[in-house]
This record gives structure tokens, C-alpha cells and sequence, in this order.
């Protein structure tokens, strides 16, 4: 009954509801090598897995107190209590809610706990002997039964009101974001000949793009008050609504981005066509002065990072993306605002529902580095297989060996394949479109029956090769040769 009403109460005053509260100050709290496991089992589907786990805890809690309740008639009015307590802390404690947000778990926790009493108090007495009937004395068994019905009943159509609120809010969001995109400024991006191999396609559509964040449920977003602000260390601070956004000069940029957890061969990676605003445009309307030493960007759900400013302004095509593949950009990828960094991981640049940008020293710490990540974070020249798959069993004829290698902002100059102690092959490499993008290769191979090893390595035009030694994501991502083992018949 309490999670139900606080559910409800959550989503008429449109504040986060005590389950996402509490999970969100589970991922906030839960140490590093807990969430690399979460990842590694769950990939994306964590944070559904986090919500179930919380209902299957609640829903024990709720068995416990209700056997404790017999013996002790207060015991579960108290345990209500707790849980609508650690509820109210956790919503009032999210960076974008007010003191307010604790309302719908203080009021679900009494009116649980005061339902859960005088269920408790009025239940038929336990029969001392066998034949003795005492049903005149308070409620018999059929009334308690009902009642207890009701309250049940009454629970599920509370939080079932509050799920169909939440998801109305919801697609109201989302057919905000489904409006067209203003005209570009610059004549867009031709992708011809980049798609070298159709296993891996060159841009990843927006539905298959891989989504690691801390966010359990999305910010909730009235585009019509949202603001971008630019403050800190500025000489103008600015402040653009999303209107003033879109009416800026638009441009379309592809760019890869990739996940610091991402494994080697990992699928935590995607590349897209982003539209938007260059970030050096707005810094420099903004004047930003000498002393400052970080982009510090904050999102609506109080997400941080940061990285260096002489990153935002050496020339690469740092963006605010407001489009995503030619479409407003989706919810799940941070509508209204994201911003997109070419050659840094996501954890220090990739911010999503973008609020504030701050122009600081480097003091302040993002989000995940005082977990244990690192500071700074350029992407590594990495590369992957994708065809063929692991554990295939192959024809004996030939056979392409396929796959993409990334290393934004400095490119690919060469991939090489490896099969078993043979030499190193150099592949053929898909159209060069952008430095920022990950680049396809292929070569044949003509397979001979039986098991086989195969593995990869990239150059970037630096003349750097990556490194054939392993390491894990932890702190600034993977390395090594990804290789993998093929039987052919």
C-alpha cells in the first residue's frame, strides 16, 4: 500500500518516485567493482534489473513485517515507517529535487503503516481449541479476508494510476521530441563508400545505440522552461533556451562514441550523424578567461564530469547535439541537449540532458572519478571483429574476416588480422569520411578445416599501434588484441 501511494503521489506532483529514489542512491553509493559486475551481467538492461531487485527486497520486507506483525501488532507499522523514511531521504536527497520530492514516501509510509495496524489489530483471534468458534468477537475470517483483499487491491490500482500518469508524462516528452529538426546550416555529411561491409553498419541506428548511464528513469523535461546556461569563469554568462538553440547556425557532424567499460571486442560503442551547435561557438560568445582549466557540465539529474577547455577549443568539432540521425534527439540519448566531445570517453564528456555548462579549475571532480576512474580519458586506438561471430562453425572456402577500428580525433591508418602464428595481413579500410568516426575493414581468408584463432590490431595516423596488452575498463579503458576462435569443417 505505501509503495503504491507514494507511486501515485510521485507522479501527479511529477517527482521522482521512491523506487527510482532509492535506486538511484543504490547506483550512486554501490562501489565501482559492484557496477563493473552489473555491467558485465546485465549490459544494459542494469538498471531494470536493479528496479526488480528492489520489489523482490520491498516484497520480502513486506513478508517479513507481516509475520513479525502477529506476534507484535506495531512491528510492521514501524517497518513501514523505515522504508517510507529511507524513501523521503533518497528523493529529497536527488540533486534536481527539492525538499518536496519526500512528500509521496512520507505519506505512503503513514498511510501503509496505519492500514497495516488496524488490519493487524482487527484479525480473528487464533482458536484455542479445535471446535471453539469466536467469530462474534470482532471481525471473523471473511471480513478480515475482504479487507485485506481491498488493501491489496486498493495497492496495485494506486500504483497502477501512478504508472499510466508517469507514462503519459513520458510520451508527452517524447512527442515533444519528435519534432522536425531546423534546416542545416552547412550541407551535410556524405557517407558513400564507408560501408565496406555490411555486418557492422557504418551508423548505428538511434533504437541500437548502446545506453550506459546513472540514470534509472529520465529527467522528466518542460522543454518550454528548460535552460542552457554558461557560467564560471566567462567573461558574459549566457543562458539559451531551446528555441535559441535551434535557431543557431546547425551543423552535422559524425562522431563515435564509446563507453570506458566497454571490453575489448565489446559492443558499448556506436556511431552517429549528431546536428547542433559547436561548443567553441558558444565559449567563445561567452569569453572564457584565462584561468579557466575545465568544461564542468552538469545534467537536469545532477550528473557531472569534466574535461580540459583546450580540449573544447583545439579544433575538433566538440558539439551541444540537439539531433541524432537526422532526428530531434531521443529521450534515452539526452533530449533536449547532450554534449558530443570527439577522442573522449562518455564518463568525461558525453553529458546527457544537459543543464550548465561551468568554465572552472580543474578542481572540481565529474561524477565517476573520485569512484576510482581517471580524470582525463582519451579514447584508445581499439579494434573489433564482427564476422565472423564467436563460435562459428565455418565452410571450408574463403571466407571475410570483418569488422571496425576507432581512434577518434587522431583516425585509422591500418588494420591488421592474424590467423593462428601466420603473419600479420593489412585489411581493406572503408572510405576515410572523419578522424572522429570508426572505420570498417576486411580481408578474406581461405579457411582450412579446423580450429582456428583470430585477432586484430589498429594504427592510428599517429603511427601508433595499439597495444597488445591486456587491461581491464578500470579507470581508463580497456586494451588488447581482440581475438577470437572459429572452427572450420
Amino acid at each position: 500500500m505505501a509503495v503504491g501511494i507514494g507511486m501515485l503521489l510521485a507522479a501527479i506532483t511529477k517527482v521522482v518516485s521512491p523506487i527510482d529514489a532509492v535506486g538511484s542512491e543504490v547506483i550512486d553509493r554501490a562501489p565501482r567493482w559492484v557496477k563493473e559486475q552489473a555491467i558485465r551481467t546485465f549490459g544494459t538492461d542494469d538498471k531494470m534489473a536493479l528496479r526488480i531487485g528492489i520489489i523482490a527486497i520491498l516484497a520480502l520486507a513486506a513478508l517479513g513485517l507481516g509475520l513479525a506483525s502477529a506476534k507484535r501488532p506495531v512491528a510492521g507499522a514501524v517497518g513501514i515507517g523505515a522504508f517510507g523514511v529511507i524513501g523521503a531521504f533518497a528523493a529529497a536527497h536527488r540533486p534536481a529535487e527539492s525538499a518536496g520530492a519526500a512528500t509521496p514516501s512520507i505519506i505512503g509510509a503513514i498511510i501503509g503503516a496505519a492500514v497495516c495496524y488496524r488490519l493487524v489489530r482487527q484479525r480473528p483471534p487464533a482458536l484455542e481449541y479445535p471446535h471453539e468458534s469466536r467469530a462474534p468477537l470482532g471481525w471473523d475470517r471473511r471480513r478480515f479476508l475482504i479487507a485485506g483483499g481491498a488493501t491489496a487491491a486498493g495497492a496495485l490500482t494506486a500504483g497502477s494510476i501512478g504508472q499510466v500518469v508517469e507514462r503519459r508524462r513520458v510520451s508527452a516528452i517524447r512527442n515533444d521530441a519528435a519534432l522536425p529538426l531546423p534546416e542545416l546550416t552547412d550541407p551535410g555529411i556524405d557517407v558513400h563508400g564507408a560501408e565496406l561491409f555490411n555486418a557492422t553498419p557504418y551508423i548505428t541506428a538511434n533504437a541500437d545505440f548502446y545506453r550506459i548511464d546513472t540514470a534509472l528513469s529520465f529527467p522528466r523535461i518542460d522543454v518550454d522552461s528548460w535552460k542552457l546556461t554558461i557560467t564560471g569563469m566567462v567573461d558574459h554568462e549566457l543562458s539559451f533556451s531551446y528555441a535559441e538553440l535551434l535557431a543557431l547556425p546547425q551543423l552535422e557532424r559524425i562522431v563515435t562514441l564509446c563507453c570506458v567499460s566497454n571490453e575489448v571486442g565489446g559492443e558499448y560503442i556506436g556511431n552517429a550523424v549528431w546536428r547542433g551547435v559547436l561548443l567553441a561557438d558558444l565559449l567563445q560568445q561567452a569569453g572564457v578567461q584565462a584561468e579557466a582549466q575545465q568544461v564542468y557540465s552538469t545534467s537536469l539529474d545532477g550528473w557531472t564530469c569534466g574535461f580540459p577547455v583546450k580540449v573544447a577549443v583545439d579544433g575538433r568539432d566538440a558539439m551541444i547535439a540537439l539531433g541524432m540521425n537526422g532526428q530531434t534527439l531521443p529521450l534515452e540519448h539526452g533530449y533536449p541537449a547532450r554534449l558530443v566531445v570527439p577522442g573522449l570517453y562518455g564518463y568525461v564528456s558525453a553529458t546527457k540532458w544537459l543543464s550548465k555548462i561551468e568554465l572552472t579549475t580543474w578542481k572540481p571532480q565529474g561524477y565517476w572519478v573520485p569512484r576510482g576512474w581517471s580524470k582525463e580519458a582519451p579514447v584508445k586506438t581499439e579494434s573489433r571483429i564482427d564476422v565472423p561471430r564467436v563460435g562459428n562453425d565455418l565452410a571450408a572456402v574463403r571466407q571475410p574476416i570483418a569488422g571496425v577500428a576507432w581512434a577518434q580525433h587522431r583516425g585509422i591508418e591500418k588494420v591488421e588480422v592474424r590467423v593462428d602464428d601466420g603473419e600479420w595481413r593489412v585489411a581493406d579500410l572503408g572510405s576515410d569520411i572523419t578522424d572522429d568516426s570508426w572505420r570498417q575493414w576486411m580481408i578474406e581468408w581461405d579457411a582450412t578445416p579446423g580450429d582456428h584463432e583470430i585477432m586484430v590490431r589498429a594504427t592510428d595516423k599517429t603511427g601508433a599501434t595499439q597495444t597488445a596488452e591486456h587491461a581491464d575498463p578500470a579507470p581508463d579503458g580497456a586494451t588488447g588484441y581482440h581475438t577470437i576462435h572459429v572452427t572450420v569443417r
